[in-house]
């Protein structure tokens, strides 16, 4: 008889199973085995909310196969995600195994390397009821706050809406941003900027004006900018004060969940879907040319930034081999974890980091190897040295007018000769010799007129840094929480921004008016906080339900009273077409299955349509427009606005690009790196250089 194996994941089974050997039987449970059931609120509120629990639709053959296979084998170990929704699967499949939850049958892996997979199976466990009973409480929290505020919206908005606990505040946060925006009121402010040169070198730099008699200066309008420029003619430009020192800039620590999305996104222009689905599979196992399938990074769900020794140890050994002796720290680089974070696990990092992304490359897809390699590069540089700055600052006084200048260059490059975060720039030039004493050349000044400007919108990377910062949601739910509010038409992507639709702000506002608890952004941080008081054996989760639902049901029978006979109306959004039937202005409208358009005279006038790009580009066949649509799975593609008549589609992107071959205004059309006609007989195509 062999020992079984339950994993969550089948992309795991052949790593997993080449470590163990033909002793092991390694299978996987497909994620959840048991659920809340979705045709009923399934909690016993009498019952000190009791769960019921029933076997997933679709994995009745699953189970059984599981049954058999547990009773035919000598062990069964339960070896799912290291992490609460991984420790409540493994309690699932516990009950319906007939397994102990008191018998050490429960193992973890944070990598997938055969050291880590077999030093897990060496220790197991029994069963967390902590992080269980953490995540039954998240589960029937969201299942009260869902079920019972999804039936209010429907009856006071629209049919087929959806309230959630961290859904609902996630959306307030992105309208109330939206309306910061349009309540802004710019104010003007004036900058001196002055372009000078010093005695040893024909070199121009800027300077800045900072302050006037001593007191720090702030210009509001032309009149006060003028009147220093005034002050300022024909006055000589001495150096009172050379100030030289070394900075230090310190490497990011490695990769959190929070901080690879951000930095995935500002790097790599992924979606936070996209990150997560890589990361999932560098995690469970690639097959990599000549190794077999190999777990390339840590696991890819922790706020820990704690790394082991022998991780540190490798990197060492790479960095010393790499670049020098030189470029390893004197001391180890020890990064400090939020209060709250959890630290079951290490950050994420290459389970291997002798694995180096070139190494691999070939294994991988682009998006795999973009996503490794900015793992491994973070890593790795966050092991490294400090870079070392020299810094100038330069204090310049003109008839009691002070300016400064500032400037570095780099002493010692350090880790910035591997990585650097997106956000980092070289806003500091190389000054030229300057000396206490100097009397500067003025070549240019001038006043420039500033308003302040709004908050921009959320980027998906500046929201998830909100919403970590919030306390809102944990590493797990930050990609399906963005995913979740957009399906559902509550927020809508505008390039990279997110921007609220008509019905995320009604209702929000309902929210607001009716269950400010739900969406207010403290309130839900603190029920966060009580779940990781629950995971570590500090509170009891019944009583956490217990505490939320007495307030929560009086607040909806309130709701539903001060509510009575009320309906919101969802506006529509106005748009430039105009209805081609009976001339009227056409709105986008949101129906069950997405935004359409619809004409403004009805009932008078039914006409509708779908909404459609204008890409800009012509149709290779008959040279008309090409329009962006969307397929029935909601996948994006390119097609002549004359379909049906004519057939022309392709899920290539048409580009401002004209064909030079063609020589008449055909569009090319660009995938991955080539760009590239598609009129018959043309055959044009290049590959677009990559800009370093």
């Amino acid at each position: 008889m062999s020992k079984l194996v339950i994993l969550e994941s089948p992309g795991k089974v052949n790593t997993v199973q080449k470590y163990l050997g033909n002793d092991y039987k390694v299978v996987a449970s497909m994620g959840h085995v048991r659920d809340l059931p979705k045709s009923k609120m399934s909690v016993d509120f009498d019952n000190n909310f009791e769960p019921v629990y029933t076997e997933m639709k679709g994995k009745e053959e699953l189970i059984k196969t599981l049954k058999k296979e547990a009773a035919e084998s000598e062990a069964v170990y339960l070896a799912t995600d290291p992490d609460r929704e991984g420790e409540a699967i493994s309690w699932h499949l516990a009950q319906l195994l007939g397994l102990s939850t008191e018998d050490l049958n429960r193992v973890t892996f944070n990598e997938l390397t055969k050291t880590c997979v077999l030093a897990g199976m060496a220790s197991p466990r029994a069963i967390d009821l902590d992080l269980v009973n953490a995540q039954q409480a998240r589960r029937i929290l969201d299942r009260i706050v869902g079920y019972k505020l999804s039936p209010f919206l429907w009856k006071k908005v629209r049919k087929n809406l959806s309230a959630g606990r961290v859904q609902s505040v996630a959306v307030r946060m992105i309208v109330d941003r939206e309306r910061q925006i349009q309540n802004f009121k710019p104010e003007e402010y004036w900058s001196i900027e002055a372009k000078m040169t010093a005695p040893s070198s024909k070199k121009q730099f800027d300077a800045v004006f900072t302050a006037i008699d001593g007191e720090k200066a702030e210009l509001h309008s032309e009149q006060e900018t003028n009147a220093v420029l005034t002050r300022l003619d024909g006055a000589e430009y001495k150096v009172t004060e050379v100030k030289k020192s070394v900075r230090r800039k310190s490497p990011a620590a490695p990769f959190t969940t929070s901080t690879m999305q951000q930095e995935a996104s500002k790097k790599l222009g992924f979606p936070t879907a996209k990150t997560m689905k890589n990361a999932q599979t560098l995690y469970e196992g690639v097959e990599i040319e000549g190794m077999g399938a190999v777990g390339l990074i840590t696991y890819m769900r922790t706020d820990s930034l704690r790394v082991s020794d022998e991780a540190r140890a490798a990197a060492y050994k790479y960095i010393e081999e790499t670049y020098g002796k030189n470029y390893i720290p004197p001391t180890p680089k020890v990064y400090k974890s939020k209060a709250n974070a959890q630290d079951a696990h290490e950050a994420i990092r290459p389970s291997t980091p002798e694995l180096t992304p070139e190494k691999v490359k070939a294994s991988l897809t682009p998006e795999q190897y973009k996503l490794y390699k900015l793992i491994w590069e973070r890593f790795i540089a966050s092991q490294m040295a400090n870079a070392l700055m020299d810094t100038v600052s330069v204090d310049i006084d003109a008839n009691g007018c002070s300016f400064k200048a500032t400037g570095f260059s780099v002493k010692f490059d350090g880790f910035t000769v591997l990585y650097e975060e997106s956000k980092d720039d070289d806003e500091h030039k190389v000054l030229p010799a300057i000396e206490k004493g100097d009397v500067l050349k003025l070549k240019n000044i001038e006043g420039k007129q500033h308003f302040t400007q709004p908050p921009a919108r959320y980027t998906e990377a500046s929201f998830i840094k909100a919403l970590e910062e919030n306390g809102i949601g944990r590493p797990s739910t930050y990609a399906p929480t963005i995913s979740t509010i957009i399906n559902r038409f509550y927020v809508e992507r505008d390039g990279k921004q997110l921007k609220p639709t008509g019905l995320g702000e009604v209702t929000t506002d309902l929210m607001k008016n009716c269950f400010k608890h739900i969406v207010d952004t403290k309130f839900t941080a603190s029920m966060e906080s009580s779940l990781d008081l629950i995971e570590v054996g500090q509170k009891d989760w019944v009583e956490t339900l217990r505490e939320f639902y007495t307030d929560f049901d009086a607040t909806l029978q309130k709701a539903e009273i001060t509510m009575e006979g009320k309906r919101v109306k969802v506006p529509d959004e106005e748009t430039d077409e105009v209805c081609e039937i009976c001339g009227k202005p056409m709105v986008i409208k949101l129906g069950r299955f997405g935004r359409f358009l619809a004409c403004t005279g009805f009932p008078d006038c039914t006409n509708t349509k779908k909404i459609v790009k204008d890409t800009g580009g012509i149709c290779p066949k008959c040279g008309k427009k090409v329009l962006q649509k969307k397929s029935k799975k909601g996948k994006k593609y390119f097609g002549c606005e004359d379909n049906p008549n004519c057939e022309f589609m392709t899920w290539d992107t048409p580009v401002s690009d004209k064909c030079p071959k063609c020589n008449d205004g055909t569009t090319l059309f660009k995938k991955g790196g080539r760009m590239f006609c598609l009129k018959d007989g043309c055959g044009y195509e290049f590959t677009v250089k990559k800009e370093k």
